[in-house]
């Protein structure tokens, strides 16, 4: 093989400037196979560009100022580039630029240098820009190179980027102007089969010209005494620095590897091994194939620099060897490790066609016991349908026998069925009727509010009724709060208020509307109402106690109110005591209940005074506690007075014998001695123990309804002598001289009353 030919950069300056972005990441590797595939031809000179960004690197400036690398660990990152080039037959000219900001110092060297097609490869995880986490080199590189430089961007070996030159680029360069002067011609190695020899043509050795660019690993020589060889390069050590990897290091680290076929292309293919016996030096000392000159027939002996030169080559060598070595090795063990895993994999084969047969065998198995029980099944079906067809037959005997009986019951079933239905049916009125009723539960519409919630008045079915507006917090679930309302309509009574309907939705309870409001507004004559007389007032007792023993006969259980007091007794017109929230404790859960009833109404003065003592302590209800609200209750009635400490004072004035006192002033004619003895029942009836406490029917309501007979013969008289004098007080005194009102027992009673009143007067006047 002859010389290369030389070829000048530019061909008279039509060939452009093409520079490489290159580090040590596989983005550059991929950059510059595709600058030598695509932008540059043999010949050309390839400008491979560095920034080194952590300190001065020390290179050596040109006579143009472009920086040569001359660190060794500099050169070392350019040596397998270059190396590639070389076997591309590819110049290359090395340039180092200092400055931490990678992408201005590529963009001034291309503005400086005027470079016309600049390829840059893409960022890697890790690779060119892992120092540059949150910049992208070849993005800003793209974006702030002149607009007469080409930009690249490559990425797996493909045009990622591309961004055009709009205009040319400038005619003078002092890169373009260094590169054309440089030297261009190199002896080219040859590679034999078990030796080396440098072919060429005798020419003497100031005609060998020095070039920075690595052409040949054998290419050695310079102008002058200034001759360099490539042995005087650093030597890769034990770290990877191959160009690409692809699984061959002891290959690709091979530094100056020698160009077997100028047409191979890729990476891995450009890496060729070189098998060379190890031979003595005086093998090569007597050779003259190496000698980089033609010998005379004086027998002239090589130069020391020779000898140097071979010495290293040799030294090369000898390291490609260890290296090819240890790629064998690898190899072997990579051969054995595949080999295991095909051994595994054939094992895990005959495992897997085992377990299939084993499958297979199962299956066969399940599907013959499935068709076993398909036997069985149908024989089961079979016996079943004779007993079916039996069994027909007896029922159809029957069917004639019970035609009659259903006959007879229809009528009767039918009866039954409208009975239930009307009584567990009640009226279910939607929130629209309730908000349009009360106007959207207007303020001026609300007539109370309770523990429970608020009440409004309104009209529902052109009927006044009074809605009570369950709290959020105090309702409970949607079916128990039905089921309950359900059971609290049917319950009927005259001494109880009736349930009309209900809202489940929205907890909304729709009652029939008390005209005069609670007993507890009357007896404190709220809105300025006139008092209650004392008949009322007994009427009203006897009322309460009838309702209340209603409700503590109920079946399956008794119910307990849990919540009596005066706030929850309501007046009608005719001024007929009904007792309201029956049930209501049912409606919401316990634990809300109690809060209500012991804490929440205390807001109320004297509330809590209606609780069952014995019940706070011990947290068993019964129908006894009832009973000790009904007797605070009563002598509420006598004394229209808070209910607090009430009890005590009542029993200590009917000892010190000033129970006429305690009465309510308001009203002037008590009867004192009745009044006395419904106010023992009552203090019977507020006992703190249950035992002590007596029973509703047989001892409390006997004397609540005699009361209540007196005082209905009483309003009797008092209207028969009003109607026949005209003035009250007259026909009050012709009732007490009436000797059939006498006959009853009430004139003494009332004569001695009367004077104790009297007594109460004079000693206030």
């Amino acid at each position: 093989m002859g010389k290369y030919p030389e070829v000048k950069d530019g061909e008279g300056g039509t060939c452009p400037l093409v520079a490489v972005a290159i580090d040590k990441d596989k983005g550059s590797q991929n950059a510059l196979k595709w600058a030598i595939d695509n932008l540059v031809t043999k010949g050309q000179t390839l400008v491979l560009v560095h920034v080194n960004t952590k300190c001065n690197s020390g290179g050596q400036e040109d006579p143009a100022g472009f920086k040569q690398p001359t660190d060794p660990q500099m050169k070392e990152l350019f040596l397998p580039f270059r190396c590639f080039c070389t076997r591309k037959d590819i110049h290359c000219k090395d340039v180092v630029l200092d400055d931490p900001d990678v992408a201005k110092a590529i963009v001034e060297f291309a503005a400086h240098a005027a470079i016309e097609k600049l390829v840059v490869g893409a960022p890697t995880k890790g690779g060119f820009v892992r120092r540059f986490k949150n910049t992208d080199i070849a993005s800003s590189v793209s974006k702030s190179a002149p607009d007469f430089c080409t930009v690249y961007v490559i990425s797996k070996g493909k045009v990622s980027s591309l961004r055009n030159a709009v205009r040319a680029a400038p005619t003078v360069s002092p890169l373009r102007v260094q590169i054309q002067n440089q030297p261009s011609l190199k002896p080219e190695p040859v590679v034999t089969q078990n030796r080396l020899s440098i072919k060429s043509d005798a020419a003497p050795e100031h005609l060998l010209l020095h070039d920075n660019s690595i052409k040949s690993p054998f290419t050695r020589g310079g102008r002058g005494t200034t001759r360099k060889s490539y042995a005087d390069l650093p030597m890769p050590d034990s770290t990877d620095i191959s160009f690409v990897s692809s699984g061959r290091p002891s290959v690709d680290r091979c530094p100056f590897p020698p160009r077997l076929s100028s047409g191979s292309e890729g990476f891995d293919s450009s890496f060729e091994m070189v098998r060379t016996p190890h031979r003595s030096m005086d093998s090569y000392s007597t050779s003259n194939e190496f000698s980089p000159f033609s010998q005379s027939s004086t027998g002239t002996s090589w130069s020391s620099q020779a000898i140097e030169d071979v010495e290293a080559e040799m030294k090369r060598l000898r390291l490609e060897l260890k290296q090819t070595m240890d790629m064998y090795s690898t190899a072997c063990k990579e051969a054995l490790t595949a080999k295991q895993k095909a051994m595994e994999l054939h094992r895990w084969k005959v495992e897997e066609e085992q377990k299939l047969e084993e499958a297979r065998l199962a299956e066969e198995a399940a599907l013959a016991l499935v068709e076993r029980e398909k036997a069985k099944a149908k024989a089961a079906i079979e016996a079943a349908e004779a007993s079916q067809r039996i069994a027909e037959l007896e029922a159809q005997k029957r069917i004639h026998a019970e035609m009659k009986v259903l006959k007879e019951t229809e009528e009767k079933k039918r009866a039954q069925d409208a009975l239930s239905h009307t009584d567990l049916r009640y009226r279910k009125y939607t929130i629209d009727e309730i908000e349009v009723a009360t106007e959207y539960f207007a303020e001026a519409r609300k007539i109370g509010e309770g523990g429970y919630g608020p009440v409004y008045k309104c009209y529902l079915d052109h009927t006044q009724v009074a809605i009570k507006v369950l709290r959020p917090d105090a309702a409970q679930g949607r079916s128990q709060f039905q089921q309950e309302v359900e059971i609290l309509s049917c319950i009927r009574h005259p001494n109880m208020v009736l349930l009309l309907g209900a809202c489940p939705e929205y907890g909304c309870l729709v009652y029939e509307y008390m005209a005069n409001g609670s007993l507890d507004d009357r007896l404190f004559r709220r809105g300025g109402t006139p008092p209650l007389s004392w008949p009322d007032r007994f009427r009203i007792a006897a009322e309460i106690a009838t309702g209340l023993l209603f409700l503590h006969q109920t079946k399956p259980e008794p119910l307990v109110h849990r919540d009596l007091k005066p706030g929850n007794i309501l007046l009608d017109r005719n001024l007929v005591s009904k007792i309201s929230d029956v049930g209501l404790a049912r409606l919401v859960p316990p634990s809300v209940a109690d809060n209500v009833t012991q804490y929440r109404m205390t807001s109320t003065a004297g509330t809590f005074c209606y609780i069952d003592p014995e019940y706070q302590q011990t947290g068993m209800l019964g129908v006894k506690s009832d009973i000790y609200s009904l007797g605070v209750m009563l002598l509420q009635i006598l004394t229209s007075k808070p209910p607090m400490g009430l009890t005590h004072h009542i029993g200590h004035a009917i000892e010190k014998g000033k129970f006429a006192e305690i009465l309510d002033p308001a009203v002037p004619d008590w009867p004192v001695e009745e009044a006395q003895r419904l106010a023992e029942i009552a203090l019977r009836c507020a006992e703190l123990r249950r035992k002590d406490r007596p029973d509703l029917a047989t001892v409390v309501l006997p004397e609540l309804n005699r009361l209540r007979m007196l005082a209905e013969e009483h309003m009797q008289y008092s209207s028969l002598r009003g109607s026949m004098h005209g003035s009250p007080m007259q026909s009050h005194q012709d009732v007490m001289s009436d000797p059939l009102f006498a006959q009853s027992g009430y004139s003494s009673r009332t004569q001695s009353s009367g004077s104790s009143i009297a007594g109460r007067r004079s000693n206030a006047t």
